[in-house]
């Protein structure tokens, strides 16, 4: 079974996203959504979400695509994403936060063999969170 891991905030759920999740299954068999803590949106979209962290698990969690929602780490985002053990990490077209590297830290981590793949957008001038959710 290939395990696939997607990070992401998913504070306002659209089709964008759908096409992600989509996207990244097509990958493995074990869709794994890790979700940014509360603490770091602010950091990573420029704003507070909309939705609490639980929330927003909880709204993924419903999703038939979805295997398995983690809320990702608080402190060592290395660590929790060897906790999930995937095969594959997929990055939405547009993801910068904590990708800087990725691979080499992982490799120093002793997970050279885990793929990191980078999708396509669907329809980003009108499926991206910035401009559904501006900052503000």
């Amino acid at each position: 079974m290939k395990r696939v891991l997607v990070f992401g905030t998913f504070d306002v759920l659209h089709p964008g996203h759908l096409h992600f999740l989509q996207g990244a299954k097509k990958f493995g068999d074990y869709l794994i959504v890790s979700l940014a803590r509360d603490k770091f949106v602010k950091r990573i979209k420029g704003r507070k979400a909309h939705h609490s962290e639980l929330d927003r698990k909880k709204l993924v969690e419903a999703l038939k695509i979805v295997n398995k929602a983690v809320l990702g780490s608080k402190d060592d985002y290395i660590k929790h994403i060897i906790a999930q053990k995937p095969d594959i990490i997929a990055l939405g077209y547009d993801q910068r936060a904590f990708t800087e590297n990725l691979k080499l830290k992982l490799v120093s981590a002793g997970m050279k063999k885990i793929k990191i793949v980078r999708l396509k957008p669907y329809k980003p001038h009108l499926y991206k969170s910035a401009i559904l959710s501006p900052p503000g």
